[in-house]
């Protein structure tokens, strides 16, 4: 809802400036440079938080798995036994190491999370739970050049 906000003040101000053209150049070009700023600070101010916070988390259980949101609140749980085929992406991009995880699920839209870091213990456990629960694994690694 913030990021909306955010998206409408900015729509808002670069109306402000079509409308009222004010008439220095140098105005315009820092009123536009300080929303854009104030909108990538921000953003990246609650990325930065909620991670140190650990607000998007994923709970791994014998059972299944539960992923939250940015704000700690469910996102999705899954049975391991509505699960029938696990997907894993991954390859670096800009000094980091992601995992895309897609777990393709029995009559309900597959469910697809991402993991940071290249030593993920995360990743490795889904993977040795998968295999547990005898289900089918797939490996992609992206090259990106």
């Amino acid at each position: 809802m913030a990021w909306r906000t955010i998206a409408a003040l900015g729509v808002l101000a670069f109306g402000m400036l079509l409308i009222t053209r004010p008439p220095s150049v140098l105005f315009r070009l820092a009123v536009v440079a300080g929303v854009l700023l104030v909108w990538f600070c921000l953003r990246l101010g609650w990325r930065r938080a909620s991670a140190a916070l650990e607000l998007n988390r994923c709970y791994l259980y014998a059972d299944g798995l539960v992923l939250t949101d940015q704000f700690g609140a469910l996102r999705a749980a899954v049975a391991w036994a509505d699960v029938t085929r696990l997907k894993r992406t991954y390859g670096a991009w800009l000094f980091t190491v992601s995992h895309r995880v897609e777990l393709t699920r029995r009559g309900a839209p597959s469910l697809t999370f991402s993991v940071l870091g290249s030593q993920s213990e995360l990743v490795d456990q889904l993977q040795a739970q998968a295999a547990r629960n005898r289900i089918p694994q797939q490996t992609v690694h992206i090259r990106v050049q």
